[in-house]
């Protein structure tokens, strides 16, 4: 039986713009939020704090929760043999530093980038669903349960 696993992500917005970490796939660029797996014994604002530090090579000030999902594997488009179950909690973050490629960057990133907010829908940008709330089309206050989303 697999576990549950939880993870923290970073929403960080600048002057119009949404920090995500670039990766490369067959198909080319995809985007997602900094962040990533909670370690036993971890608060979820120490793991987003070091995991930033491994993606984005910056420290994070951890605001309030926007968005919580579920991500059940087998019901997504990169599923393949996965039975992974995720739960992500996004946080508004400010960065304490500029940011870069981290010393220890997932295996499929390949940098860091900043999105314009108005053009997120012309990328491929996971959870798929922060395309539409993070645009300004549908503002939210949030927390915001999502659900089992892409």
């Amino acid at each position: 039986m697999s576990k549950v696993r939880i993870s923290a992500k970073a929403i960080i917005i600048q002057d119009g713009h949404l920090l995500v970490i670039r990766n490369r796939d067959s198909s080319g660029d995809w985007y997602t939020l900094p962040g990533g797996g909670q370690e036993h014994g971890e608060t979820l604002p120490a793991a987003l704090n070091r995991e930033c530090m491994e993606e984005i090579g910056s420290g994070v000030t951890v605001g309030r929760i926007r968005f919580i999902r579920d991500y059940i594997a087998k019901n997504h488009e990169f599923a393949a043999e996965d039975d992974s179950h995720q739960v992500e909690v996004m946080f508004e973050c400010q960065l304490r530093s500029a940011p870069v490629l981290g010393a220890k960057p997932d295996s499929m990133q390949t940098g860091v980038e900043w999105l314009e907010l108005r053009d997120l829908s012309n990328h491929r940008l996971y959870p798929k669903t922060l395309q539409r709330l993070l645009s300004g089309d549908a503002p939210v206050d949030g927390p915001l349960y999502l659900g089992d989303v892409n």
